[in-house]
């Protein structure tokens, strides 16, 4: 009797622990560096790719809770339109069956890339150039990869402050010689003004030093994959012509040998996003003294400041065997501004730019005159992507805009989840996302040709990313 007591109990316990569902994850690298001679943009002046300082990547990582499988992909670039991101979801979907709605697809924004971006933030890509697909195949392929990684895992998340490298880039300033715009009038606010200058009022914003993270491990503990994600705009000081991932690229190469997994089998994935940094770079534009950088210098520095930081909250997060993973995404329809009478008045005036050499320096009033033509054949709206994951307790957003800080801060002070961070030009690149209250000062990240959508947008995407969150969070996840 004992005996079949004990066949009896056996298998009824082995089927319990089988149903308990297993959390995994699985991370991967695709390389996108492109051919020299493509045209690097992020400055006022494209130039072609001279020489390849580091490597660009596409950086992979795939959960999986048993029930649904979420991707986050971070692509070295400064901003990737949403119809390239569109084939390499279909290509994820097919090959691996996640839904485009669980595929999260962001650049980072370093300026020293070359572009993969269309004629026209909000003009629809009709043609993809042979670049854009080369980068849509190889997301795909990294997510393809990262899956093919995946093995039971554990998941922490955590955060620590790091305002050092933070400074908000637009500021009032005494003297209206320093707030002409290439409109013909006259701004509240200036972006990057002289260094040191006496004219400096004071900061239009804020800045948020917040650098959240999270950890993936396997069982044993050898790290997998960690994603952070800080609001800084990017750090520059590169060589003219070089192609480079900028402080990105080397959070992910510091963070991975602070962990001793610089050389491990499978290959341990370091990957930093960009937070809500719009009007946030890392000059302290009050300061009557800078260091001299050499190229690269600065870029090695705050690299190795964050990831600092990210390690020593490492040390006391929590880790999870299991938690729910969540995805809801939804499209919304926004206006795009459209030139006044008094803009057309203005350029007309201003000579027609030659555009068979992009290379060649033009004037910011031929730059937006130019802008200002090609906007007028676009479209009067635009449907972007919105997105939001759930990761256990800690919320992502995701959203297609160089967004202001404030914004993120709002949504951060407003969601449900006891963590939460948002990732910009994600699935998309619309160009600059102010606030009405910062449309109101002016500044280039205002200029209709630098922001291309209603100015109340930030109201709408802010509104609908927290609905989508509430679902989330009210959904009852269990095992």
């Amino acid at each position: 009797m004992i005996s079949l007591v004990c066949v009896l109990g056996g298998p009824s316990q082995v089927s319990a622990e089988e149903s308990k569902p297993v959390f995994r994850a699985g991370a991967a690298t695709s390389n996108i560096t492109p051919p020299l001679g493509e045209l690097i943009v992020g400055g006022w002046r494209p130039i072609p790719a001279t020489n390849v300082h580091d490597e660009l990547h596409a950086r992979c990582l795939v959960l999986d809770d048993g029930k649904n499988q979420l991707a986050i992909v971070l692509c070295d670039n400064v901003g990737i339109p949403v119809e390239v991101y569109d084939l390499a979801k279909r290509q994820v979907y097919e090959a691996t069956g996640i839904p485009a709605s669980h595929v999260l697809t962001a650049a980072t924004h370093t300026h020293s890339a070359t572009t993969a971006r269309g004629p026209l933030k909000t003009l629809p890509e009709t043609e993809l150039t042979e670049y854009q697909k080369f980068v849509a195949h190889r997301i795909s392929d990294g997510i393809r990869r990262a899956q093919a990684q995946l093995e039971p895992a554990r998941i922490g998340w955590g955060s620590i402050e790091e305002p050092s490298e933070l400074f908000n880039r637009r500021w009032f300033v005494n003297d209206a010689s320093l707030l002409k715009n290439p409109f013909g009038g006259i701004d509240r606010v200036r972006m990057n003004p002289p260094r040191g200058s006496a004219q400096l009022d004071r900061p239009a914003g804020p800045t948020d030093p917040e650098i959240s993270f999270i950890s993936l491990q396997s069982m044993e503990g050898r790290p997998i994959a960690l994603l952070a994600n800080y609001s800084l705009h990017y750090v520059g000081g590169v060589r003219s012509g070089d192609v480079s991932a900028d402080y990105f690229g080397y959070f992910a190469k510091f963070i991975g040998e602070k962990f001793g997994a610089s050389d491990q089998s499978p290959p341990f994935v370091g990957i930093l996003s960009n937070g809500t940094s719009g009007d946030v770079n890392n000059i302290n534009f009050p300061a009557k003294t800078t260091k001299k950088y050499q190229p690269y210098e600065k870029m090695q520095e705050v690299a190795e400041k964050v990831a600092s930081r990210v390690f020593e909250a490492h040390q006391t997060i929590e880790f999870h065997d299991w938690v729910p993973l969540a995805a809801e995404q939804s499209n919304l329809t926004l206006k795009t501004r459209q030139p006044t009478p008094e803009m057309l008045a203005h350029f007309a005036k201003v000579p027609v730019s030659d555009d068979s050499d992009p290379t060649r320096r033009r004037s910011r009033e031929e730059i937006y005159a130019d802008r200002i033509a090609k906007i007028q054949k676009s479209p009067k709206q635009v449907q972007i992507q919105l997105q939001s994951f759930r990761i256990g307790d800690l919320g992502i957003a995701a959203i297609p805009f160089e967004v202001f800080t404030e914004t993120g801060l709002e949504i951060k002070d407003l969601s449900p989840f006891d963590s939460t961070f948002t990732i910009e030009l994600a699935n998309g690149s619309y160009g600059y996302l102010p606030t009405p209250e910062q449309h109101r000062l002016g500044g280039y990240e205002t200029w209709l040709g630098s922001n291309y959508v209603e100015k109340e947008s930030t109201t709408k995407i802010v509104a609908r990313l927290l609905e989508m969150f509430n679902k989330l969070h009210q959904e009852s996840p269990s095992e």
